[in-house]
């Protein structure tokens, strides 16, 4: 589990953390200039309560690794067209308010301003902001510790699962082994039984031609007993 200072020190661990962006307003609301996309020094100084100069002197030292998480400097052309663009979003009595640098124009983003928080030593919104980064990293590693545990009981009661498998396989072997023979058996009592039906089919028939030969027997003493008692 890292710690604050190691968080401060080291720029890999900065790296590890730069997607926690969400950190800023949980500690305190990030005030964003118009666009919702940037701040000025002064605004980024006012979010962690220390000075524009503590600001100035931190991105000076750090200018590269700001720069690759987005703080860029504005000059020019391209800092009238930003002030242009910031001035139509701010519009009515804002406007008025809103200062207008005259030469240059550094900006930051809210993953700039959580890299300074990272860096910012001698701020107590900074430190709450790396705190609460550490936490929720703790709170995930505790969090992927329970899942690893569930994890391997879960393999440990499918090896247990396994075991019993390989215990049953030579008992279902013979139970399959047992339902062929069994099938075998119906096969052949199913033979006998249709042989059976066709042996029957024929002695229905011969009782039916007894029986006829029955009748014309009885038709025939009947006509003999009437020719006997004339």
């Amino acid at each position: 589990m890292p710690t604050e200072v190691a968080l401060i020190e080291s720029r890999a661990l900065r790296v590890e953390q730069m997607g926690r962006v969400d950190a800023l307003d949980k500690v305190k609301i990030l005030v964003m200039l118009p666009d919702g996309i940037h701040l000025r020094t002064e605004d980024v100084a006012r979010y962690f309560e220390v000075s524009t100069r503590t600001v100035r002197r931190l991105t000076d030292r750090h200018q590269q690794e700001l720069c690759e998480n987005g703080m860029r400097v504005l000059r020019g052309s391209e800092l009238r067209e930003f002030h242009s663009d910031m001035l139509s979003l701010w519009g009515g009595e804002g406007a008025e308010s809103y200062p207008q640098a005259a030469t240059q124009l550094r900006l930051y983003t809210r993953r700039t301003v959580l890299n300074v928080a990272m860096l910012l030593r001698d701020s107590d919104v900074a430190r709450c902001v790396r705190t609460y980064l550490l936490d929720a990293e703790q709170d995930l590693r505790a969090g992927y510790a329970s899942l690893e545990h569930r994890v391997t009981r879960v393999e440990s009661h499918l090896a247990g699962v396994g075991v019993a498998l390989q215990e049953l396989g030579p008992v279902l072997g013979r139970m399959s082994h047992r339902l062929d023979s069994l099938d075998r058996r119906l096969a052949a009592t199913h033979q006998v039984v249709g042989a059976m039906s066709v042996r029957l089919s024929g002695v229905s028939e011969d009782i039916d031609r007894l029986d006829g030969r029955m009748d014309a027997l009885a038709r025939d003493l009947q006509e003999l007993n009437r020719r006997n008692t004339r």
